[in-house]
């Protein structure tokens, strides 16, 4: 039921998604999901926290924390998303950056949720920043917090840059020139 509400959420944004689409791609009765889900919101929320959320932390998070130097970790997810990506990632963009360009201002539980999961972005990246500048591999002058901040607002925005113009040379070009900002933070 999740993946088949976040496949349609992705497709169609949150507002214009539909519950008949979602459970004609589910073997799931209306009242079953009325029973699991009071509401179109709560489904959304579910959708949040138990795939996007996951999703980050199985490609972010989890591949950060294991790497010895966080420099080489990240340019290598970002080495990582440029060999995968494909005209899916252009014509939809980033499932979490949609929904925070279309409910946080509409829906305070939305936004809070979102949030939840940008502040364990940031935190996991700004962690390993620390770890590197503990380390030596990571310039002392680097403010972690403020850096990881700036690395996702960057990765976001080179997905919308990308989406927007529907072109996946500027979305590849323009994390290849992250990956410039993100070796320069080395000592």
């Amino acid at each position: 039921m999740l993946q088949a509400a976040y496949a349609e959420i992705l497709e169609s944004g949150f507002q214009a998604a539909s519950l008949d689409r979602i459970l004609a791609k589910t073997s799931v009765s209306k009242g079953a999901l009325y029973h699991h889900f009071g509401t179109k919101q709560d489904l959304g929320l579910a959708v949040v926290e138990d795939v996007i959320g996951p999703q980050l932390a199985e490609r972010w998070f989890t591949p950060l924390q294991q790497a010895k130097n966080p420099l080489d970790g990240l340019i290598q997810l970002l080495d990582e998303k440029i060999a995968a990506a494909d005209e899916r990632v252009i014509r939809y963009g980033c499932p979490l950056n949609n929904l925070m360009q279309e409910m946080s201002p509409l829906d305070e539980n939305f936004r809070q949720g979102l949030q939840r999961i940008l502040d364990r972005w940031i935190a996991t990246i700004a962690e390993a920043l620390r770890k590197g500048q503990a380390s030596n591999l990571v310039r002392a002058d680097i403010l972690p917090t403020e850096a990881a901040l700036f690395i996702i607002a960057a990765v976001e925005g080179c997905v919308g840059l990308g989406k927007n113009a529907q072109s996946l040379s500027s979305y590849q070009n323009c994390l290849r020139q992250l990956q410039s900002y993100i070796r320069s933070l080395a000592p």
